[in-house]
């Protein structure tokens, strides 16, 4: 089934809006509260996510599932380190999946993104091994402020924080897309060796 590309505000909001939930939840009540309103809103940006445009991105499916059962563990347990946990565990995730992609040979981060740009194979591994590096450092930055800071400052560093880094880091990525872009008779060849690979 084709992806119904959504209005980039929608993206935005099914993106943003949970964690600006979050965020105001915690400021007017406190983190279990904000948990448990975190928890829906992921859920709700899914679902308005796939009514839209029948489809839902690997990293959004990964991350709610995080969110769902760390939510849940903390408040079960009613312990605040769970949903703090939470970051490093998506963070951790991602780079091991690309970094252990790239010791085999493979470059997961076409998936993990949805495929936004076409790029070579050198194009891949290289934008491959930069974001395994990044979600690495994020899941170390995570920890670093959650262990440190007090509760008030991790909420806003997460929502005000992360995002702004993550944002800088994939336009930083720009260059190096257009560098690697794969030319047209590229992505034939490719097709073209992809269909007598499925046809043997």
């Amino acid at each position: 089934m084709d992806k119904k590309q959504p209005h980039p505000l929608f993206k935005l909001a099914t993106e943003l809006g949970p964690l600006l939930v979050f965020f105001f939840v915690n400021a007017k009540f406190n983190l279990f509260a904000a948990t448990g309103a975190f928890m829906v809103a992921v859920v709700v940006a899914i679902i308005a996510s796939y009514v839209v445009t029948r489809h839902v991105p690997i990293m959004a499916i990964v991350t709610a599932v995080v969110v769902l059962v760390f939510g849940t563990l903390t408040l079960v347990l009613h312990d605040e380190t769970f949903i703090k946990m939470k970051p490093t565990i998506v963070y951790a995730l991602f780079a091991a999946v690309l970094g252990g992609g790239l010791l085999f040979g493979r470059s997961f981060i076409a998936i993990l993104f949805d495929q936004v740009f076409n790029l070579t194979p050198e194009g891949w591994r290289k934008l491959t091994l930069r974001w395994a590096l990044f979600f690495a450092a994020m899941a170390v930055l995570n920890e670093a402020v959650w262990r440190t800071q007090s509760t008030e400052f991790w909420v806003s560093f997460k929502v005000f924080g992360m995002i702004p880094l993550t944002m800088a880091f994939a336009m930083l990525q720009m260059p190096l897309a257009k560098r690697y872009a794969a030319e047209p008779t590229t992505l034939d060849k490719s097709a073209a060796d992809e269909g007598d690979v499925s046809g043997r």
